[in-house]
């Protein structure tokens, strides 16, 4: 599919009738628009998704709006209702190598209290002649009835609606698609639609259709009728399913934005001291036990320096009290041998003669005199004679008292430095006034966050109850085709032909897992050439895998360990989600056009020129790029021009809210510039 032209009538912004030419040059695949924010680039891409699928269109200004309330908005201010708005899209399919021109026009109006809608398609006289050279002139194109009431099912045979997720997307918000279950999405859609592997499974269920359409007995009719009840119930619970999926992603989104608020909340309590607030009654009570343990550790200082302890100031005056003790011990020792020397001495001199006596008592009395100097003592205090002995048992409970005063005084120190830390602490916590409202707050938030959460468990466990019904129901109906299978081969004609439909649904079917092992190799040698080629940084990613079965995205660095798409920046992540979409693109063989609304909206300059140089020429044969003044700039613009086809400029009109377009490009607001 390549786009030929695009005609808005009074759509949004555009007031009248503005149309931009949308043929592109071998060579030259680029349609560069450019605009500030707000004049139009996004509906211009609403426009092109509105007019090709209608109330299916995943436009991103609808929101949660009704369809009809939409195209009423979509109207222009400034115009009559009643006349309503339009959007004319041209462009050629080409289909068994030959081109086909289409041009499909939306139009709609108000009549009184509804609204009109209506849908005209006209395509090439040729279309569907093989015999002949298709002719594209829009004077040779004619009103098909068939194709304007049958639209709906014709685009989805031209662009799927969920392929034209991957042509038609928003640069800013295609980050999503580095998300590893959004990714898988996206590529089992984009394998399945874009690249075929869905037509073969619907061979399989044409085959299996013509099994069931063969002559029916009663006993096959009540099969048949059980075969329905079956398909009625599976689809009944997958529509239940992609509802309860549906409500759990909103809530989950929901509850993404309900933590950051209390993130932000319990950032801001933290910041005004509600931490120290919450505590304070637990800082009080610690304060009062620390008060209480220094209070006890002094009393029990006091007490202690009520015993002896007071004595170690008097170190010189124990030592010297020591000493004189002895001395005076020792005199009253020498005193009293004195005693018995005298006693002694008077016996042995009356055992002596006469003669010798005066000599002895001579040499007694020396003795006795020498021995008399060691008992005179200079200062005599009378000292007791277990003096020693209690000085001694003073030394041992001094001793045993300072022991237990330092570690006391250790004990009172720490308590004392708690008891002042803690009244730092009770300092700072902040008056209630200041952080009530705060508290209450974020207690609300708190139980926000619990509610949301409860309900995803609910919405978990509801999935999880409708998995297991949708498995019970798919084996029931899976036995029921068996038991049908098995009773259809009564008759040769019908045997012969489900016996064949059956071989050839078994071989579709190895054929389909084959044909989807090949794409996803082709698709991962693609996605991760295509983000080798932009990204800044080589060596980050050295590997990536995609899961058949889950269609997971899988990337591994160097040391071939897994990597978290998490940990790439978010430019990273876009040029990843860019990557994947670049390489179904080159898969499928660029064969539908691309349009991107705000292509380098979260890049720095290096990731730009790669996307500039790399990717846009060779994205498709088609690529639309809608671009800010500050995205693709002069500078960007030179490296692009050379495959630019066409160049234009949405000016919009602040006075009256219009929006125009113009040829050429621009960079600043007022000045444009026609290439």
């Amino acid at each position: 599919m390549l786009l030929r032209k695009i005609t808005l009538e009074e759509f949004g912004a555009y007031r009248g009738k503005q149309s931009l030419d949308l043929t592109v040059k071998k060579n030259k695949p680029i349609i560069l628009i450019g605009g500030l924010n707000g004049c139009g680039k996004t509906t211009l891409l609403d426009a092109i998704q509105l007019v090709l699928y209608g109330p299916r269109a995943r436009c991103s200004s609808r929101g949660n709006k009704s369809y009809e309330t939409f195209l009423r908005e979509s109207i222009n201010r400034q115009h009559d209702p009643t006349r309503g708005a339009s959007i004319t899209l041209e462009f050629t399919v080409t289909v068994d190598a030959k081109e086909h021109y289409y041009k499909v026009d939306r139009s709609w109006h108000t009549s009184g209290k509804s609204l009109k809608e209506f849908l005209t398609v006209q395509v090439d006289e040729n279309y569907g002649d093989k015999g002949q050279a298709t002719r594209r002139a829009q004077a040779e194109l004619k009103y098909s009835r068939h194709l304007s009431e049958g639209w709906a099912d014709h685009v989805e045979d031209l662009l799927p609606l969920e392929v034209a997720s991957l042509s038609f997307f928003d640069g800013e918000k295609i980050e999503s698609l580095a998300d590893p279950e959004r990714a898988a999405t996206v590529i089992e859609s984009a394998v399945h639609s874009l690249l075929g592997v869905s037509t073969v499974e619907q061979l399989r269920t044409d085959l299996l259709a013509l099994q069931r359409r063969q002559k029916l007995s009663d006993e096959e009719q009540h099969l048949m009728d059980n075969i329905h009840a079956q398909e009625q119930e599976l689809a009944s619970v997958q529509e239940e399913l992609d509802v309860a999926a549906q409500e759990r992603a909103d809530r989950a989104k929901t509850l993404r934005k309900a933590e950051r608020d209390l993130d932000s909340l319990e950032d801001e309590f933290k910041k005004e001291g509600g931490g120290l607030f919450e505590r304070r009654v637990e800082l009080d009570a610690e304060r009062k036990h620390a008060a209480g343990q220094l209070a006890d550790l002094r009393t029990s200082l006091v007490q202690l320096a009520a015993g002896p302890l007071p004595f170690l100031l008097m170190g010189t005056q124990l030592k010297e009290l020591r000493k004189q003790a002895k001395h005076e011990h020792s005199a009253a020792e020498a005193g009293q041998v004195l005693d018995v020397l005298t006693e002694r001495d008077e016996w042995l001199l009356k055992l002596l003669p006469e003669s010798a006596r005066n000599e002895v008592m001579e040499k007694l009395d020396q003795d006795r005199a020498k021995r008399s100097k060691s008992t005179a003592l200079k200062v005599n205090l009378g000292l007791p004679h277990d003096a020693l002995a209690q000085i001694s048992v003073l030394d041992e409970g001094l001793v045993r008292d300072k022991a237990r005063a330092a570690q006391l005084l250790e004990q009172a120190a720490a308590a004392s430095e708690e008891v002042d830390q803690l009244d730092r602490q009770l300092a700072g916590v902040p008056e209630q006034s200041k952080v009530e409202a705060l508290q209450d707050a974020r207690d609300e938030q708190i139980q926000k966050v619990a509610r949301i959460q409860e309900s995803i468990d609910r919405d978990d466990q509801r999935i999880l109850e409708l998995k297991r019904r949708r498995e019970n129901v798919t084996a029931a109906l899976e036995r029921a085709h068996k038991s049908f299978v098995q009773t259809k081969v009564k008759a040769e004609e019908v045997e012969r032909i489900i016996k064949y439909s059956e071989k050839a649904r078994s071989t579709l079917e190895r054929f389909g897992e084959a044909l989807l092992q090949r794409h996803i190799n082709r698709l991962e040698v693609a996605v991760l050439q295509s983000f080798k080629e932009l990204m800044r940084k080589q060596g980050l990613v050295h590997d990536l895998r995609i899961d058949t079965d889950k269609f997971t995205l899988t990337l591994s660095d160097g040391e071939g360990e897994a990597l978290d798409p998490g940990r790439l920046s978010a430019g990273e992540r876009q040029l990843l989600a860019v990557s994947l979409l670049w390489g179904l693109m080159k898969v499928a063989g660029n064969r539908l056009p691309s349009v991107i609304d705000t292509p380098l909206g979260r890049l720095d300059s290096r990731h730009r020129e790669h996307l500039v140089d790399r990717y846009f020429p060779h994205a498709s044969e088609q690529v639309l790029l809608l671009s800010t003044d500050e995205e693709i700039d002069e500078y960007l613009l030179d490296r692009l021009k050379k495959s630019v086809a066409h160049t234009y400029t949405l000016v919009h009109d602040d006075s009256n809210f219009t929006t125009s377009v113009v040829e050429g490009y621009w960079w600043n607001v007022g000045a444009p510039n026609v290439a």
